[in-house]
């Protein structure tokens, strides 16, 4: 089948999202000829997005405009209706506050062709807004094209949830009857695409863009992937992993259910493990108790494809009663893990997490290589007018470093919003006299870093020849973390507030002139309101 003759029809949803849904209709339209028709879903909005879809389509004959009397409260209904209307062999979805890049359709719909796939996927980019940063879903899986014979030939399929960065052979979904959670059902991707695996598809990867998911987090009405902050959304997406795996298991594809729950250990657990000391104590125990019993359902085969950190902090909610720790669990569940102090050890010398849950157990930590080990970093960040100076501590780690031998440690700030290194600097690592840590000092110029976010970066080097890139605690106490002022020549004053990232990590704010002073004041109230 020639690449114009197999048309294409996009299902686009969308809700009160009128600043928005033209771009994504447009950009649907964009693709060419291989989109045969733009279906608009209109899930009741109120605030004229379905008028502004119907003038859309009165200068657009391919676009078809759909709707709803009522509001489903999800985006599974709406996107049924579209996949239910839809007239084309192959049919991808879209969010109304997303865009497809220019020859996205034609990528997806050149390898379903070539290999005839019912499903074809490609790369989707995260770009946060409004600053334009880039980051890639799941670069992994995308690094080459290629086709996979079946799911469980690739399980790594699993950790992409998303629906809207594919392309599906329509009839494939009627046949097997794959759609989506109907109403109110968050996280109804993880549903959908364990249907889709279920049903053993040939699966085409490319590692073009086809789709740019942007990322509006001070957006009035956040995305439900945004939107943690109550317990129902940690219910919901128990819920949705539950049903996939259950899916998976039902279809007799063990090795794809068992991913799942690697996916929940690595993923979704460590991300709401980060965030918990942000909540209320309410939440925390309703938080620990779900998910204790949601891990009591796992056995031991579950547990070990998942990389360490999310072992650990799932062995330590299941060993205790009620929430503990939190400040060293999210250590151990950021992106690098840090395992802070202290370091208890069984009675038979054995690493455990503490002496009060010596059943969770740290052995592996002997074992494994340096590069990946939890090496835990304070960092004191202390601005000065005489000079600002970072003061880092690397902790022993069961001997491992003292093994390993710390040399040099590689300082980096990295600007939040474009990743752009704004300042480097190496320093020797001293130990102390204890021999339980290394100690270094590097000054610092705030003012060549400039205005923005800034994140330390580091890379620690061994006499072994090789290196842990980590990031490093931020020590609070002390007024450590509090906002200071400083005269600057080249500004002539200087805003600098350090801070703890939700991973713990030291981050620090600059805002540099009066002009900088004032913006910083109106961020704040922003945020406030917001």
């Amino acid at each position: 089948m020639a690449l114009q003759q197999a048309h294409v029809s996009v299902v686009v949803i969308g809700y009160d999202d009128a600043a928005q849904v033209a771009d994504a209709v447009r950009s649907a339209l964009a693709q060419g000829p291989a989109v045969r028709e733009v279906l608009a879903v209109d899930d009741c909005s109120t605030d004229g997005s379905g008028e502004l879809l119907e003038r859309l389509a009165e200068d657009e004959p391919r676009l078809r405009v759909i709707r709803r009397g009522t509001n489903s409260g999800g985006c599974g209904t709406p996107r049924n209706i579209g996949l239910d209307a839809a007239a084309s062999p192959y049919v991808m979805f879209l969010d109304s506050d997303d865009v497809l890049p220019p020859g996205a359709v034609d990528a997806l719909l050149g390898a379903a062709l070539e290999h005839d796939a019912p499903v074809a996927s490609g790369l989707c980019v995260r770009k946060e807004l409004p600053s334009g940063r880039e980051t890639p879903w799941q670069p992994e899986l995308y690094a080459q094209r290629t086709l996979v014979a079946h799911p469980s030939l690739r399980v790594r399929l699993v950790h992409d949830t998303l629906c809207v960065n594919k392309l599906y052979r329509t009839a494939f979904l009627r046949e097997h009857a794959i759609r989506f959670p109907e109403g109110r059902f968050p996280y109804e991707d993880f549903v959908f695409v364990a249907r889709v695996l279920a049903a053993g598809p040939r699966v085409a990867l490319v590692p073009d863009p086809v789709y740019v998911w942007h990322v509006r987090r001070s957006a009035p009405r956040l995305s439900i992937s945004l939107d943690r902050s109550g317990i129902a959304n940690w219910r919901a997406r128990l819920d949705a992993d539950r049903l996939s795996y259950d899916i998976l298991l039902g279809a007799g594809e063990k090795q794809l259910a068992r991913a799942t729950r690697t996916r929940f250990l690595d993923h979704s657990l460590r991300m709401y493990a980060r965030e918990l000391d942000l909540r209320g104590t309410g939440y925390r125990r309703e938080w620990w108790a779900l998910t204790r019993a949601y891990l009591a359902a796992f056995d031991e085969g579950d547990f070990t494809p998942a990389p360490a950190p999310g072992r650990v902090v799932a062995r330590v909610i299941l060993a205790a009663e009620e929430p503990r720790d939190l400040a060293r669990l999210k250590e151990m569940a950021a992106r690098p893990a840090r395992l802070a102090p202290p370091y208890a050890r069984a009675a038979d010398g054995s690493p455990v997490w503490s002496a009060d849950l010596p059943q969770v157990e740290l052995d592996h930590l002997l074992v494994r290589p340096v590069h990946l080990l939890p090496a835990a970093v304070d960092a004191e960040l202390r601005p000065r007018a005489r000079g600002t100076v970072l003061r880092l501590r690397l902790h022993e780690l069961y001997g491992r470093m003292a093994d390993a031998g710390p040399e040099t440690v590689e300082v980096e700030f990295a600007e939040r919003e474009t990743g752009r290194v704004g300042f480097t600097g190496t320093a020797a690592l001293t130990v102390q006299p204890d021999f339980d840590s290394w100690t270094a000092e590097v000054p610092l110029d705030l003012a060549a870093l400039g205005s923005g976010t800034w994140d330390l970066r580091l890379r620690l080097r061994f006499q072994e020849g090789t290196h842990r890139e980590t990031t490093a605690h931020a020590v609070a106490g002390a007024g450590l973390l509090r906002r200071s002022a400083l005269p600057s020549t080249r500004h002539g004053v200087l805003l600098v507030q350090p801070y703890a990232t939700h991973a713990g990590a030291l981050a620090v704010r600059i805002a540099p002139g009066w002009r900088g002073l004032t913006e910083v004041v109106r961020r704040r109230l922003k945020r406030l309101l917001h």
